[in-house]
């Protein structure tokens, strides 16, 4: 089993910045690929963005392109999210998955996601 564990969120006014962070542990003798999806008050989980396994390659919904950046600690199963130019509606409970499956356009898909954490809150204030 491999357990995720986030960590970084909090409450920010609106055009601030945060940072998350997730690490993995557990069965974690090979990298995964992974990712961060968001579920906002009422609504369900939405995918936010991915990194593939060598950290070669990113995937940004189009809601958080060019405010988020996801990157990773090397070969390491620990990955950020940065958040820039944060907006009210980015408010909500934030999740890292992670899958073992090959990396491909398919990574929004929360279905391809075997483990996840249990979530950290972000609130931005107008």
């Amino acid at each position: 089993q491999v357990q995720l564990v986030e960590s970084g969120g909090g409450t920010v006014q609106a055009g601030g910045s945060l940072s998350l962070s997730c690490a993995a542990s557990g069965r974690t003798t090979s990298s995964y690929n992974m990712g961060w999806f968001r579920q906002a008050p009422g609504k369900g989980r939405r995918f936010v963005a991915a990194i593939n396994r060598s950290a070669s390659d990113t995937y940004y919904a189009d809601s958080v392109k060019g405010r988020f950046t996801i990157s990773r600690d090397g070969g390491a199963n620990t990955i950020h999210l940065q958040l820039n130019s944060l907006k009210p509606e980015d408010t909500a409970i934030y999740y890292c998955a992670a899958f073992d499956r090959p990396y491909d356009n398919a990574c929004d898909d929360e279905r391809r996601y075997d483990y996840w954490g249990q979530g950290t809150r972000v609130t931005v204030s107008s």
